[in-house]
């Protein structure tokens, strides 16, 4: 994979986790005023994910890297977007699947996960880049996704 440079967020704790990985899949926006991207296309998006802890679970991890990967390629690779009507409703603008949503439902899954760790871990971050021109930074707000 290639090197990719994305910001990064200042946080005050001890561990930062990074976890890049790339996912190939379509979408569309429902609405005509989204001018081509209306139209069924492609895309292999490169992700990276910023988590922030102070305690490692039972394991020594912050999160397990393999567990994040799974968490979102397992779901959005060689898939529609559109099709996954939880994350994505078609009938709803502000969950179109924009790069600025899929980012922030990236956010909102791994906090789920990271909730469920009970180890206190955030998601800082999520950088998700579109295109070779094309990027969007999400961080949450302190305490949600």
């Amino acid at each position: 994979m290639i090197q990719q440079i994305y910001s990064s967020v200042p946080h005050h704790y001890r561990y930062e986790l990074n976890k890049d990985f790339q996912f190939a899949a379509a979408h569309f926006i429902p609405d005509e005023a989204a001018g081509h991207c209306a139209r069924l296309h492609g895309h292999t998006y490169f992700c990276n994910i910023t988590i922030g802890g102070d305690e490692l679970d039972r394991t020594g991890f912050l999160a397990n890297f393999s567990e994040i990967k799974k968490l979102i390629h397992g779901r959005f690779d060689h898939s529609s977007l559109n099709e996954h009507l939880e994350l994505f409703p078609g009938d709803v603008p502000e969950r179109y699947p924009t790069t600025e949503n899929v980012a922030r439902t990236i956010a909102e899954l791994v906090q789920a996960y990271l909730d469920g760790k009970g180890n206190g871990a955030v998601c800082l971050q999520v950088f998700l880049r579109e295109t070779p021109t094309s990027y969007v930074v999400y961080r949450p707000k302190a305490g949600r996704p």
